[in-house]
């Protein structure tokens, strides 16, 4: 079941280019990540959609998230992807 959540995260381009900025920068916050997806790869998306993204990623376990005083800090975790790619690898 946990596997089916990772596939389903990664399935999303959106997600992935969120995995792809986190994997660079392992903590963010909420508005910091959304200003590098603007900037960097023109991706307009509203709160609501970047709620719905980051859902299905904290689902998947690819993504914590806490809050630190005012800000919302995104936390990646690659263990599920390295787990997914074991299971071909090994």
């Amino acid at each position: 079941m946990q596997k089916d959540l990772v596939y389903k995260a990664l399935a999303d381009p959106t997600r992935r280019l969120m995995l792809d900025e986190l994997c660079e920068r392992k903590e963010q916050t909420l508005y910091e990540l959304t200003a590098r997806l603007i900037m960097r790869h023109e991706v307009a998306i509203s709160r609501q959609a970047m709620a719905k993204h980051i859902d299905v990623l904290e689902k998947a376990g690819l993504v914590s998230s806490e809050k630190r005083g005012k800000f919302r800090v995104l936390v990646f975790n690659d263990e599920p992807i390295r787990g997914v790619m074991n299971r071909w690898l090994k």
